[in-house]
């Protein structure tokens, strides 16, 4: 077994940068955690303030061995910018590249195949408002149809259309993402979306007739969000939380 190349860029890179590197690393081994990865497929990306650069995982290693140092460097064609060993995967980057492209504020874009999300994205009605959690996600969600792997680059154009300006989206046939200001904020939306979908699901084998939640309430849950919130995003307030997590289940991220 050939083993795994280290790096250590600490100390070669600049602070801001290599707080970003901590946390979307521990977001890596968050999503593992959560059993959201798909061996070496599906990523995470983060811009790095101020540029048109962006950070991904290294194409062939597993989301627990995704580490600070080791996450590649790319432009938005795919391009690596940094002195690294390992590759990119260009057709899993194409989404990602595209949203960059048009969402300056999505600084962080995660997209996954759970199984959940491929199932709800499947169905005619798509996510319903079953759950507090899909309160969060309704109030942003999207939906983009299915055109095959990402790797037609006039996809781009309809994805960007498809996403606009909301935070979640549900990809019919292929699985969720959502976007957030922050690596925080990307997680906890994709947690949000996450639950609802499960909570669907369960509902749905349960047979028993379900009490959707009135229209009403769906279209005011973003004005009560900011009240709970007070001025705070609700990744910016979890985030220290779970960082500390991702440090308890595996503090090699942070190498």
């Amino acid at each position: 077994m050939q083993p795994l190349a280290k790096l250590n860029l600490r100390d070669k890179v600049s602070a801001e940068e290599w707080q970003l590197r901590l946390d979307l690393a521990a977001c890596y081994r968050l999503v593992e955690h959560h059993r959201w990865g798909d061996l070496i497929y599906t990523h995470l990306s983060a811009r790095l303030p101020g540029t048109d650069h962006y950070l991904v995982n290294a194409f062939g290693l597993t989301f627990d061995e995704v580490t600070a140092s080791n996450l590649v460097k790319v432009d938005l064609q795919g391009t690596i910018l940094d002195d690294t060993p390992f590759q990119i995967n260009p057709a899993g980057f194409t989404i990602h590249s595209a949203i960059h492209q048009v969402r300056p504020d999505a600084h962080c874009v995660i997209h996954l195949h759970t199984k959940e999300t491929i199932a709800v994205a499947s169905q005619q009605q798509g996510l319903l408002p079953l759950s507090q959690y899909s309160m969060f996600s309704l109030g942003s969600l999207a939906y983009h149809q299915y055109e095959g792997l990402a790797v037609n680059q006039d996809e781009k154009a309809r994805l960007q259309n498809d996403l606009g300006q909301h935070n979640h989206m549900l990809l019919v046939n292929h699985g969720g993402l959502t976007v957030g200001p922050t690596v925080g904020d990307a997680f906890m939306r994709f947690y949000d979306l996450q639950r609802a979908c499960e909570i669907q699901l369960a509902l749905q084998a349960s047979g028993q007739p379900v009490i959707p939640v009135p229209q009403a309430i769906v279209d005011n849950i973003s004005k009560q969000a900011k009240v709970v919130h007070s001025g705070s995003t609700g990744g910016q307030l979890a985030w220290p939380a779970m960082l500390r997590k991702a440090y308890r289940l595996d503090p090699g991220f942070a190498q």
